[in-house]
């Protein structure tokens, strides 16, 4: 069963979800109707109903059929069980993404450094700082630490657009999973400036810290995510097994 197959059946019918041309609570077509649409098996099609079954966007109903039960989520929200980059967050919810970088460097990892980042002390690394924007309103800020030997070539021009996209499209680098910590600390003179805070009003952060692997193992990126509190919000679709 090509796994290339019933991931582009996957993002059609996630794609259409969100699109609404399946509107909320609607039955998708039927079983042989989709695999007729979609010219493949039946068990590549289930495949691809089953991720958008753990996604949380379909529910199947023994005897009826698929029922869509996604519903867009009004405030800017990420996926726990994913890994999605900033813009395909924001075009999942339907928002204006904007991404500004503050600061793009390179430098060694110091031996503090390499006790948060998890990078061995001495290693080469690209410093990023980038403030995202959605709908031109300022909510996250990002320090991405990215190892120089597994991403050649990063420039700020791309870290404006999407690094992920520069990695997967332009690299080839298979992303396979990221380690995440969500926490809440104190805002800082940073967080106020750029995401435009008032210290009265606010005192505090939404802190998502991820190390991030590829295919061979290799821990390619640290990132700490700095959110703003009143528009922070991690999406997870929850599924209770039988005991």
């Amino acid at each position: 069963m090509p796994k290339a197959r019933y991931e582009n059946i996957y993002k059609d019918l996630k794609q259409k979800i969100e699109a609404n041309v399946f509107t909320y609570q609607e039955l998708l077509p039927s079983e042989n109707t989709l695999i007729q649409t979609y010219s493949c098996s039946r068990n590549t099609l289930r495949r691809a109903v089953s991720r958008l079954v753990t996604d949380g966007y379909v529910q199947t109903m023994q005897g009826k059929g698929v029922r869509n039960i996604y519903q867009p989520i009004a405030q800017a929200a990420f996926t726990i069980g994913e890994i999605e980059s900033f813009r395909e967050s924001a075009a999942r919810n339907g928002h204006h993404p904007l991404t500004e970088v503050l600061l793009f460097t390179e430098f060694a990892v110091s031996e503090k450094q390499s006790l948060y980042t998890g990078f061995p002390a001495g290693t080469d690394i690209y410093y990023i700082q980038r403030l995202h924007y959605l709908d031109d309103m300022p909510l996250i800020l990002n320090h991405n630490y990215f190892l120089k030997e597994a991403v050649p070539g990063l420039t700020k021009e791309i870290a404006e657009n999407s690094i992920y996209q520069y990695l997967e499209n332009t690299l080839h680098m298979t992303i396979v999973n990221s380690k995440r910590i969500m926490t809440v600390e104190k805002m800082t003179e940073i967080d106020e400036k750029h995401l435009m805070m008032n210290a009265q009003d606010y005192n505090c952060m939404a802190v998502v810290t991820s190390h991030t692997y590829n295919s061979d193992g290799v821990m390619f990126e640290y990132t700490q995510s700095r959110h703003r509190p009143d528009y922070f919000r991690f999406y997870e679709n929850a599924v209770r097994k039988p005991t």
